[in-house]
């Protein structure tokens, strides 16, 4: 980003003709995009560890890092690993106008980043270059998407490349043709390895013919019982054709906990005995298959740094808390005035309905948190009193006090062990990432 700002489109949407300008211009850029970045660990550890909420924030202008926004809440796959086989989502498109004035309200705020997907495929969404092309004229710095690469058509990787936007990762599960259409089955119509293969290496053809460096791309893959024996063929179908390959830790999505081997299974329940923890003790395995468990929870960086928006217009504040059963606030009426949407996804789903029949396990979300009828504005909710009390259950170390947070899938809150292999001397703290 830092190397090619000067093709970021929001740079090139403020440049003037006095060429010393521009030269400043990109520097500010750089600069900008550097401390969103540096800020991105670093806000977050300051809030904690400072005892950081509210009018102290707003006082010293800490404000979200990143707005994700779902521009779509469906997708055309059902992966058996994802989060919509256990939580309701419903098959909607967030509405034109409500996403443009979103974004005015972010780039109001300086938000530097905005990531247009959450729970859903955002390339079924008609409008999302455009909705890409007007954050760039509004100055946001960095636009991300998630796509499955499904829909990646010589036209949409053409009208994404010159909307602006400047990250683009792709999920794909498996190295080989027999694991990917297992893990990554679709829901309307059969998903083939050949057809999502060859529509990453066309992107990777069409962006090198406009001499464009954006987007960046990055895919990864999920670490699972399926794949991790397949890192290698992974990396080779793909070092050529993205500019990051990466593989990701699994995190327990719904099923069972111990989905895992006889072999891991047996390690598991030998670390439980030496070093004293319960039975359902998190676990994780990294790229190279160890086994860690967890000791303690950490405060979520989440809260300090981002804010999630469904399509409807509900505020959540962390990407793991799939069903928005935590909302901190509503930015649109719809967000309390109709929950029929996800009635509608378990009664079709439990009807075996066309598209729906891989998603039999499907419920819908309790609801944790019941913020006041009312709609905010972005900024209203980020200095919010709901958010504010989550904040404060992580600063003061009572995360499980928060319902939503207690049981949390997402890796970086707890501190590991390692449990099979000789190296414990160290425990393990993940970086937090942009998810």
């Amino acid at each position: 980003m830092e190397k090619h700002m000067g093709k970021n489109h929001s740079f090139i949407h403020n440049k003037s003709s006095n060429i010393s300008d521009n030269d400043k211009l990109l520097l500010d850029f750089i600069e900008k995009y550097k401390k969103y970045r540096y800020d991105w660990i670093h806000q977050p550890q300051l809030c904690i560890t400072e005892k950081k909420i509210n009018q102290s924030m707003r006082d010293e202008g800490i404000r979200p890092l990143c707005i994700d926004i779902e521009t779509v809440a469906m997708c055309d796959l059902a992966c058996p690993f994802c989060f919509r086989e256990y939580y309701a989502t419903p098959d909607k498109l967030i509405d034109s106008n409500f996403c443009f004035e979103l974004l005015d309200q972010i780039s109001e705020l300086g938000i530097p980043s905005v990531k247009f997907n959450w729970r859903g495929e955002p390339l079924l969404h008609p409008k999302l270059p455009d909705f890409i092309a007007y954050a760039k004229k509004k100055g946001i710095i960095e636009t991300i998407i998630n796509t499955n690469a499904t829909n990646l058509t010589e036209k949409k990787a053409k009208e994404l490349i010159s909307s602006g936007l400047d990250y683009m990762i792709y999920s794909f599960d498996g190295g080989t043709k027999e694991t990917y259409e297992k893990m990554r089955p679709g829901r309307f119509k059969e998903n083939k390895f050949e057809h999502v293969y060859e529509n990453i290496r066309q992107f990777k053809s069409i962006r090198d013919s406009t001499n464009s460096p954006f987007p960046y791309t990055k895919i990864q893959m999920i670490l699972t019982k399926e794949t991790s024996h397949e890192k290698e063929q992974f990396f080779d179908l793909f070092s050529n054709y993205v500019d990051d390959v990466s593989l990701s830790q699994y995190s327990e999505r719904g099923g069972e906990l111990m989905d895992i081997d006889d072999a891991t299974k047996e390690s598991y329940e030998q670390g439980l005995i030496k070093h004293g923890l319960p039975e359902g003790t998190p676990y994780m395995r990294d790229s190279q298959g160890r086994l860690y468990l967890s000791t303690q929870r950490k405060p979520c960086a989440q809260p300090f740094q981002r804010l999630l928006i469904t399509y409807e217009g509900r505020v959540a504040m962390c990407c793991y808390d799939w069903g928005a059963a935590h909302p901190v606030g509503y930015v649109k009426s719809e967000a309390y005035q109709n929950e029929t949407d996800y009635d509608k996804i378990v009664e079709r789903a439990k009807n075996g309905d066309k598209g729906f029949e891989l998603l039999s396990n499907v419920k819908k979300s309790k609801i944790f948190n019941q913020p006041p009828e009312k709609v905010q504005k972005l900024k209203d909710v980020w200095f919010g009193e709901e958010i504010d009390r989550v904040r404060n259950k992580h600063i003061s170390g009572k995360v499980d006090d928060v319902e939503i947070c207690k049981g949390c899938t997402f890796k970086d809150t707890y501190k590991w062990i390692p449990v099979d292999h000789k190296d414990e001397s160290k425990s393990l703290n993940l970086p937090e990432g942009l998810v």
